[in-house]
């Protein structure tokens, strides 16, 4: 495990503990083990941590969704696009209540931005899923549609996050699905129109260039500790700026380096740029 990656799982041991505001750097260096220079290494400050955190916990679950709604038949996105979704509360429930908790007080700019950025990637992911389930079923509503199924899904998680209740994925993503269902075929009066859903326009995976890809890559090279990992981004580097090997040769190479679950964007955004199947 890399020190950056020790840091980031002692410090939500803490923040799931004692919440962001009232974590200083200092018990977080305790907690590691480690000084406070050492800290200073891997992050400039505590808000450059909690944004890291941040991005790792959420970029799981977009690459977790993004596998799941291509790899299902569209009668059974909706249910395991739910299904996917709460399973990661199960398994992150304590920073999903920090994340609850923190919203809606001192965060500041940057990280109230970085909230943001995630909360538009949520609706593409959905405007994306019920497009592909409803088609024109929903054209006049498809915004509205959105906002629902996401008030449904933070209602149903603060409910079950705060009250400390035994989650059943399956009951809770048949009912969801379900409640979809309704809203799809009876809601009328949308809202939300086209020239208000100016938030469904913004940054996507796509725009990743060659060269961004390039810094990632030489980011997660320093990172590695190991030969695998290191030979297989040396030779990620080389195909970014010459491309000379097979689809499944780069699948291999990818592949290799998501051993280190930081690792697991770069992958992502790899395999998306070389246009490689999952």
């Amino acid at each position: 495990m890399s020190k950056k990656q020790l840091i980031m799982e002692k410090a939500l041991e803490l923040f799931a503990k004692q919440g962001f505001e009232a974590t200083s750097v200092q018990q977080i260096t305790d907690y590691c083990g480690i000084s406070k220079g050492a800290f200073y290494l891997s992050f400039k400050s505590k808000d450059e941590l909690i944004l890291a955190i941040i991005d790792h916990f959420m970029e799981q679950i977009s690459i977790d969704i993004d596998y799941t709604v291509r790899n299902v038949t569209t009668d059974r996105i909706m249910y395991h696009f739910f299904h996917t979704i709460f399973l990661a509360f199960s398994r992150h429930a304590n920073f999903a209540k920090i994340l609850m908790k923190e919203q809606t007080h001192s965060l500041n700019s940057k990280l109230l931005t970085k909230m943001q950025y995630y909360d538009r990637r949520t609706d593409q992911t959905i405007l994306s899923i019920i497009e592909n389930v409803y088609g024109n079923k929903i054209k006049g509503n498809k915004f509205d549609l959105v906002f629902a199924i996401k008030g449904l899904m933070n209602g149903y998680a603060n409910f079950i996050l705060f009250n400390e209740i035994e989650m059943d994925l399956e009951l809770i993503s048949n009912s969801l699905v379900e409640k979809t269902e309704i809203l799809a075929k009876h809601v009328t009066i949308p809202f939300i129109t086209e020239e208000m859903a100016e938030r469904f326009h913004t940054f996507s995976d796509d725009e990743y260039s060659a060269v961004d890809l390039l810094h990632m890559v030489e980011d997660a090279f320093k990172e590695a500790d190991d030969k695998i990992s290191k030979e297989s981004l040396t030779i990620l580097k080389e195909q970014l700026q010459l491309q000379t090997y097979s689809p499944a040769i780069l699948n291999g190479l990818i592949e290799n380096i998501y051993g280190r679950s930081e690792n697991k964007r770069l992958g992502y955004l790899l395999k998306k740029y070389f246009q490689l199947t999952n």
